[in-house]
């Protein structure tokens, strides 16, 4: 799927997860139902990060455009070294690595190992890099072209500033779901790991498929490309995904929102 497409199934995911923890009676203050979906809708992006032409490569200038390049000849090389015989020969990395649950789950424990142990600079600077990807996947149209680029970081580190000062008020969910001391922070890991499976999910729905298994192997093949039947698959950017799935995410994370705030 493309980038809008896959923030807006990050954040709708949020949301429905918010939804879930309201019926368990773990609900989540606003704050941290606002900030998740907004993580969770940048973090949708990040498993492109294996694709030097992908929205999170212009995010942040040379940056991330030089890390793009570094991340995808990592992925190629891990793909080639544990390719099995049924797995076809690469030219790149796109679509490996990045795009299994491995990469998701390590993504999401070291951001809350840097949360709860970096203090606020580095909850600071978690939150800046996943609303600079939430403004550029959900504000495409407005984000795009490099004129842009600086308004889009000052929004985010502003967002950023003022959401950290929001949380840390007591009852506000710093420290929503784990409680103890010293854990306030811990739970930002499970946004990006829920945009990560996401975003892997959703390119699974397209007619390359996804290794989300990796590395399990599926018959001959490590890097199986896991998805629905064939004719049941679609082309990233088609109408499948603008006229049917957008709309359906937006629906689905208003109702979710709805309920995680007992509005309904």
């Amino acid at each position: 799927m493309m980038g809008p497409a896959h923030s807006l199934s990050g954040a709708a995911a949020w949301l429905g997860v918010g939804a879930a923890a309201a019926a368990a009676g773990r609900p989540m203050p606003w704050p941290v139902l606002l900030v998740g979906a907004l993580v969770c809708a940048g973090a949708a992006l990040a498993p492109d990060l294996d694709h030097k032409a992908a929205t999170i490569s212009r995010a942040f200038g040379p940056i991330s455009y030089r890390l793009c390049e570094i991340v995808e000849k990592l992925s190629h090389a891990v793909y080639k070294a544990t390719r099995m015989k049924g797995d076809p020969r690469r030219s790149g990395g796109h679509r490996t690595l990045t795009h299994t649950w491995v990469w998701a789950v390590l993504i999401g424990t070291g951001t809350s190992v840097l949360a709860i142990t970096g203090g606020r600079w580095a909850v600071l600077a978690i939150l800046f890099v996943h609303m600079v990807l939430a403004i550029e996947g959900l504000l495409w149209r407005a984000a795009r072209g490099s004129s842009s680029d600086i308004l889009v970081w000052l929004l985010a580190a502003t967002s950023a500033w003022i959401l950290a000062d929001i949380l840390d008020q007591p009852g506000n969910g710093s420290n929503w779901l784990f409680t103890a001391e010293g854990q306030e922070y811990l739970w930002l890991g499970l946004p990006i790991v829920l945009g990560a499976l996401v975003h892997n999910i959703g390119d699974a729905l397209t007619v390359s498929g996804c290794p989300i298994l990796w590395p399990i192997p599926v018959g001959r093949r490590r890097w199986y490309p896991v998805g629905p039947p064939k004719a049941m698959r679609f082309r990233a950017g088609s109408w499948v995904e603008l006229k049917v799935l957008m709309p359906a995410f937006m629906v689905l994370g208003g109702v979710g929102c709805a309920v995680a705030l007992n509005f309904i």
